[in-house]
């Protein structure tokens, strides 16, 4: 940037790393940023920003509105707005990934990298990787859901927009973007294979680097141990992999349905009802068989009025938190033998 350039400052308009690690250094290079937020934006992520030194402006509901208001600012008061884009510079300021795996990882077999977005982190890592070493295998992970990158593959060309219906909150900036030709080129060259992961898989990936890592991702961060979670990967077994987690953009309500939802799909936490007498201890019963298996009862709920129970019974729905898979069949074995009405209700 030029003297005049860092007087007047920069501004840019999506909440999500690039934006965030734009207003952290020009905060720390005493250079002016403005954020363009829509007005619906969460209050941590605008917070997170202002600590930085960030000037904050709410704008619009979307963020087309943000994108407009920052480019009508920009044309007004000389402002550099910076945008992530399909640019060399940009792929190449990503591409910088790849050469810290390169210098860090010896003898490496394969690279797993979040292919979501406009794909420039999959294709500035690769373009790396294979000028070091063309042998390493560049793979991508993309969301099932917004399988931007395999389509145009298919078709040969960069689509610009891709219809479906992703978890937007789940998703954030992973789906807000088109791709350029520039990294679709770089991608269809050098990634030697892009697979697309379910969300469940996903989200039973963010538990395992909770558990495993003590660290929180989300969902792009989590896609390339999702790939392997899944069987998607089996020609990696026996070698030696990294897996680039991308980031952990999560506000703490939504991570804690993700984790709530993990469990479920991990057979941890788990959800049934079963019928019992009315007269007294039988509910003693139930809860007793529950505690001598080991089992952690999470809510219980005694319904005596259901129209699915027989006369003289009610119907108890409990949810139920067990250690592992093997526990838990146990539990549904055991459950099954001491009631034939029991119902073990969906994921």
């Amino acid at each position: 940037m030029t003297m005049e350039q860092q007087r007047k400052g920069v501004i840019v308009a999506t909440d999500c790393n690039f934006s965030l690690a734009v207003a952290y250094h020009a905060a720390e290079l005493r250079i002016p940023v403005f954020v363009i937020m829509p007005a619906n934006s969460s209050q941590s992520r605008l917070r997170m920003y202002r600590e930085y030194g960030a000037m904050v402006i709410s704008y619009g509901s979307t963020a087309h509105d943000s994108q407009s208001h920052a480019h009508h600012l920009a044309n007004e008061n000389g402002y550099l707005c910076l945008e992530e884009d399909d640019s060399a510079v940009y792929l190449a300021g990503l591409g910088t990934v790849g050469i810290e795996i390169y210098e860090q990882v010896p003898k490496l077999d394969a690279v797993i990298i979040p292919a979501g977005g406009q794909c420039g982190l999959l294709a500035g890592t690769a373009a790396a990787i294979k000028h070091l070493n063309p042998n390493i295998a560049v793979i991508g992970v993309e969301p099932e859901e917004f399988p931007l990158l395999l389509q145009s593959l298919k078709t040969d060309s960069p689509i610009k927009d891709l219809y479906g219906n992703p978890n937007r909150k789940l998703y954030r900036d992973l789906v807000e973007h088109s791709m350029g030709t520039n990294t679709f080129q770089i991608a269809k060259k050098l990634v030697n294979k892009v697979v697309s992961v379910r969300e469940e898989d996903a989200l039973v990936a963010m538990l395992r680097f909770q558990e495993y890592e003590r660290s929180m991702v989300d969902m792009e961060g989590a896609m390339g141990l999702a790939a392997i979670i899944a069987g998607l990967l089996p020609e990696l077994k026996g070698k030696r992999v990294t897996i680039v987690v991308s980031s952990a953009n999560m506000e703490l309500d939504l991570v804690r349905h993700c984790v709530d939802r993990a469990l479920f799909l991990d057979d941890r936490v788990s959800r049934f009802t079963v019928h019992i007498g009315e007269w007294p201890g039988e509910m003693a019963k139930l809860l007793d068989m529950l505690a001598r298996e080991d089992i952690r009862l999470l809510d219980v709920c005694h319904r005596r009025y259901s129209e699915k129970a027989d006369l003289f019974k009610a119907q108890v729905e409990c949810v139920v938190e067990t250690r592992d898979k093997t526990q838990n069949c146990q539990l549904r074995r055991t459950l099954s033998e001491r009631y034939p009405s029991l119902c073990w209700l969906d994921r």
